[in-house]
């Protein structure tokens, strides 16, 4: 089982990398362009949109959120693009240079989380004050 998760994860990483091509390539339609940057942003970002410490929750990203943009994301891309970006991808990490971060998604997701921090401390002050 374990070898099984272990392929499963290695296989993510190879198409989440074939994502990060396939944005930059030229002959990608916009909306397969937008949804490649979104994955990639998010798959390279330190900081989940959901953090792991939170139990099950923290781990839905990972097993539903992201696979399912990678699939979509593969499916729109043309066929050749796609082929040819898979070859840049498994040459790079072939190589087995440093994963790319992405620090500007990354603070997006810290300012999500503290807005929403605010509002929720708003709306707990705001019930517990008198009328």
């Amino acid at each position: 089982m374990l070898a099984i998760l272990k392929k499963w994860a290695r296989q993510l990483k190879s198409e989440i990398v074939t994502l990060w091509f396939a944005y930059r390539h030229p002959a990608t339609p916009g909306v397969a362009k937008l949804l490649a940057v979104l994955v990639v942003a998010y798959a390279f970002s330190p900081i989940d949109l959901i953090p792991d410490f939170i139990p099950v929750l923290g781990w839905l990203d990972e097993i539903i959120l992201l696979p399912a943009g990678i699939w979509l994301a593969l499916r729109l891309l043309p066929p050749a693009v796609h082929t040819e970006c898979r070859r840049e991808a498994e040459a790079w990490l072939a190589r087995r240079l440093p994963r790319p971060r992405n620090y500007v998604t990354a603070a997006v997701f810290v300012s999500l989380w503290l807005i929403g921090l605010w509002l929720l401390w708003r709306w707990l002050s705001a019930e517990t004050m008198p009328a």
